[in-house]
């Protein structure tokens, strides 16, 4: 059985209320635990305990973080969330320092984490389309990916030892969204990445 930590890192706004990141989240909560998994779900905007969070992700084989891309990045509430736990973990609990030490104080910088073996899954919302992505003619991102984009998340997991599994995007979800084809895919993707329980943990 694969334990599961979910982080929903919605930031509610009067013309953005976080409706599709809950939605997302309360969906693979309900969905994991269906399949046997164990499952915690910690909405940041609601509040959280640091050491808990700590504990969590200490407790955790895989760590799901939805958010919608703000700004290019992800909402001040959950960068807030990661500067508290992240930085309150750094006492060997997420990572032993940033990886260098005193015999080589200019190598192996980022390389002290110790959750080795936890993997994770960005699932991401965003108001672009699709097609802004991964398209060299268009102006903007001029090729670049999703996962490109979200660079400094993978980083920040990269710091503490975990590895990446496939990520998820939502996009065009004020525009022109298309919920219940982006519901589908969500499925889908957990289905290919959790379906059975054993599955993480091994």
């Amino acid at each position: 059985m694969s334990k599961i930590l979910i982080l929903n890192g919605a930031q509610p706004y009067p013309f953005a209320p976080g409706g599709l990141n809950a939605t997302l989240a309360e969906r693979a909560r309900a969905r994991l635990l269906a399949q046997g998994h164990e499952v915690r779900l910690t909405t940041v905007a609601e509040g959280y305990d640091v050491e808990q969070e700590v504990a969590n992700h200490q407790w955790a084989d895989a760590i799901i973080l939805q958010f919608p891309v703000n700004w290019m990045g992800v909402p001040w509430s959950f960068k807030k969330y990661m500067d508290e736990v992240y930085t309150a973990g750094m006492d060997g609990r997420l990572c032993a320092g940033d990886g260098r030490t005193a015999d080589a104080p200019k190598a192996n910088y980022g390389m002290g984490g110790t959750l080795g073996g936890t993997r994770y899954m960005i699932s991401a919302t965003f108001n672009a389309p699709a097609e802004a992505f991964d398209t060299p003619d268009e102006p903007f991102f001029k090729g670049a990916s999703v996962d490109d984009l979200l660079r400094p998340v993978h980083l920040n997991a990269k710091f503490f030892d975990m590895a990446p599994l496939p990520s998820f995007a939502a996009f065009d979800v004020m525009k022109n969204p298309e919920i219940d084809a982006d519901l589908i895919r969500f499925d889908a993707h957990l289905d290919s990445l959790f379906a059975e329980a054993e599955d993480v943990a091994t």
